[in-house]
């Protein structure tokens, strides 16, 4: 909104200093700066009202024993995150940008899908909330209208359907009409990737705060022919306006990151975790990206994985033995080194450490190709 309203402004009686507000660096600091601000303002006054209405996280009994003092903490906080991250790239981007509007949707689509298995959970007290079949309904969906949308629509023409091959310079792949399965496979499996990750204080949202840093660049180079050409990768026309929404999302996770820090004041909850891991997919998908999300995602991917080992591998033994074996203490892995003695903090810390390395491979991977 701001955006037109500057541009309007700068066109009509081109005052001095006016003209910053055409650079997309420029509106990504204050998309930044703005989510801070929001996330600070309204961040203590969502967690009290989580409070008064007693909208807490429940008591889980298949989870680690030094979990079970969390419960009770506010939950569904993902309404901070979405909220501080939407309403400044609403303001600051241009939002009649096809890629603008589809990474609204789908974050918008995926936060309500992961606020009614909240509200269900939580508040109408359904013990596994959202039926699972109905959640990957919302996911598909989505996944759907942005694969179908990229696929067809004229502003993609050119690579409508190919992906960036990673470590290959010059080499994309085209998937035809299999892009589209493929697009709904990756926002489901980011979307519950996310969801997964989500168990310690302060793991999920720093991790994606990390991504989202890394996305920036991604967005920012795509979107800009100079750079674009300089490291050999697709120039896409219009995505730099990207880097605008993933500066939003940095700025909100690191606001949110202040009441999420252990101990934690409040839990994103679905409503935060499927939003995110949902964008993630999104903006990858947007830009060209799709195969650097288990290289740029190495932890959200490690954790899937894990969970994956352990249910396949108890179900074979139990099979095979007649009782059910397992690969680690306990699945996600970020509970197993809980098992094993660590300290939250420092399974979060570490983790960060991992994230931050992948981070910066997926970055110079466009150079060293």
């Amino acid at each position: 909104m701001l955006y037109y309203l500057f541009e309007y402004i700068n066109k009509t009686f081109n005052p001095p200093g006016f003209d910053l507000f055409r650079f997309i660096t420029f509106r990504s600091a204050m998309a930044a700066i703005t989510a801070l601000i929001i996330s600070f303002w309204f961040g203590p006054k969502i967690i009290r009202f989580l409070q008064k209405h007693q909208i807490g996280e429940a008591k889980k009994a298949d989870g680690p024993e030094s979990h079970w003092s969390k419960a009770g903490t506010p939950t569904m906080g993902g309404i901070i995150i979405i909220m501080s991250g939407v309403v400044p790239a609403i303001l600051w981007g241009d939002i009649l940008n096809v890629y603008m509007w589809l990474i609204l949707l789908g974050t918008l689509w995926l936060f309500g899908v992961g606020f009614l298995d909240d509200y269900l959970k939580v508040i109408k007290k359904l013990p596994n909330g959202l039926i699972a079949r109905y959640k990957l309904l919302g996911q598909v969906s989505i996944g759907l209208i942005v694969g179908v949308t990229v696929y067809l629509s004229d502003d993609f023409s050119g690579y409508n359907s190919l992906t960036t091959m990673p470590f290959l310079k010059n080499v994309n792949l085209d998937l035809g009409i299999l892009y589209i399965p493929a697009v709904i496979f990756i926002i489901t499996a980011t979307s519950n990737a996310v969801n997964l990750t989500d168990g310690l204080d302060g793991l999920a949202i720093g991790l994606t705060t990390i991504v989202m840093l890394a996305l920036a660049v991604l967005c920012y180079v795509s979107g800009n022919a100079i750079y674009s050409r300089y490291l050999n990768i697709m120039f896409l026309p219009g995505s730099g306006e990207l880097t605008i929404y993933v500066a939003a999302l940095a700025g909100a996770g690191l606001g949110f990151l202040w009441y999420n820090s252990y101990p934690a004041q409040v839990f994103m909850g679905d409503t935060g975790s499927l939003a995110l891991g949902g964008a993630f997919g999104i903006m990858a998908v947007l830009i060209k990206k799709e195969l650097f999300i288990p290289i740029l995602g190495a932890v959200f991917f490690i954790e899937t994985l894990s969970v994956i080992i352990q249910r396949v591998y108890f179900k074979y033994t139990k099979k095979k033995y007649g009782e059910g074996r397992r690969v680690f203490r306990m699945a996600p892995i970020h509970h197993h080194f809980e098992k094993l003695g660590w300290p939250e903090p420092k399974i979060v810390t570490r983790f960060y450490i991992v994230g931050i390395i992948f981070a910066i491979i997926t970055l110079v991977s466009f150079k060293i190709r």
